[in-house]
């Protein structure tokens, strides 16, 4: 059951990225990779503030965890597009566009998961608090 709902969640993650990637493409003409990009950087937040949240505070069921967490941001998220998008840069001599897309990536996506976690233990600490002045 457990591979049935990461491929269930994975195929959505998947078609979620193909989507996003190619609407932003539609909006936005630049040789820098921008649906990638945004798309790694919003998986990191989401997948940090997830696990933040259900693994400290909010106990749901672990298959559901797996799902969203491994298949569906799993699927979402890209690392092997952001490599050849950054050897192609590279290849096509768009040196200065490649150094801002691997460290943007690399630096964003640590940045945002940061985050993530911060603003999923902030929320849960105001929730926290407020139940505590209501009783």
């Amino acid at each position: 059951m457990d591979y049935l709902a990461v491929a269930i969640a994975g195929f959505l993650g998947a078609i979620t990225r193909a989507a996003l990637g190619k609407a932003i493409k539609g909006l936005v003409v630049t040789v820098f990779p921008l649906g990638t990009f945004v798309i790694n950087l919003t998986g990191c937040f989401i997948l940090s503030f997830f696990l933040t949240l259900t693994l400290e505070r909010l106990k749901i069921n672990p298959r559901l965890r797996l799902a969203i967490g491994t298949g569906f941001l799993g699927a979402y998220t890209t690392f092997s597009t952001f490599s050849v998008e950054s050897i192609n840069l590279v290849k096509s001599h768009q040196m200065w566009v490649s150094l801002a897309y691997i460290l943007g990536t690399s630096m964003g996506c640590v940045v945002l998961a940061w985050i993530g976690a911060a603003v999923s233990k902030l929320i849960t600490e105001q929730r926290d608090t407020e139940a505590e002045i209501s009783e």
